[in-house]
């Protein structure tokens, strides 16, 4: 079914309320939350609300980079690995911090060029805590991921020094130091320890 056409209008929430929540004259349906033009920070359509994503942080920023350059360099070339791509699925419009994709699952036009809009789960996505963050928020999308088709979650909290590990249907994993983050089912050799991730944050 086609989105409805005509503008929509979107207003900040009352102070009162959660300043990520987004409220608008009508609820908003996923069609028409897609019709709205891309905004910094993102939006985001989850349960039925719009909410604003966190602006990222100093190291929120250098964790992002420093998985990026270990999946990267891991899982290559099988697994794409993407920093704010917005997936649109299971009735959500999220824009996770990484979201990797096999290459084959790539969706791609008739030229052979990468689709712009993404319609189906990520193989991997990874979730950094930001300052001020509810941890328990990003657990519960972590769990709504892997319910919904995405075969690992991860959840880096900077504070802990933790790597929290979500995949359908097995226990979560919270792993510190030396500890392997293990995603060789997505990719042989991917694999590196939480310590190897928050090196990111040692300047000295």
């Amino acid at each position: 079914m086609p989105p409805p056409r005509g503008p929509v209008r979107l207003a900040r929430a009352p102070a009162a309320y959660d300043d990520r929540v987004v409220t608008a004259p009508h609820p908003l349906t996923l069609e028409q939350f897609l019709r709205l033009s891309e905004r910094k920070p993102p939006l985001e359509f989850e349960d039925g609300e719009v909410k604003k994503k966190v602006s990222p942080k100093q190291r929120h920023s250098r964790l992002q980079v420093q998985l990026i350059r270990l999946i990267d360099r891991l899982g290559a070339p099988a697994l794409d690995v993407l920093p704010e791509l917005r997936v649109t699925f299971a009735g959500q419009s999220l824009v996770p911090d990484l979201a990797a994709l096999r290459r084959e699952r790539v969706p791609i036009d008739e030229h052979g060029e990468p689709e712009d809009d993404v319609f189906i789960p990520p193989d991997l996505v990874v979730e950094i805590v930001s300052p001020k963050q509810a941890v328990t928020t990003l657990v519960r999308r972590c769990v709504w991921y892997v319910e919904n088709g995405v075969r690992i979650a991860l959840l880096v909290d900077p504070a802990d020094k933790s790597v929290i590990l979500f995949r359908p249907d097995q226990p979560t994993r919270a792993l510190r130091g030396d500890a392997v983050v293990d995603l060789t089912d997505l990719t042989p050799g991917l694999r590196f320890s939480a310590a190897e991730v928050f090196a990111a944050l040692r300047l000295r």
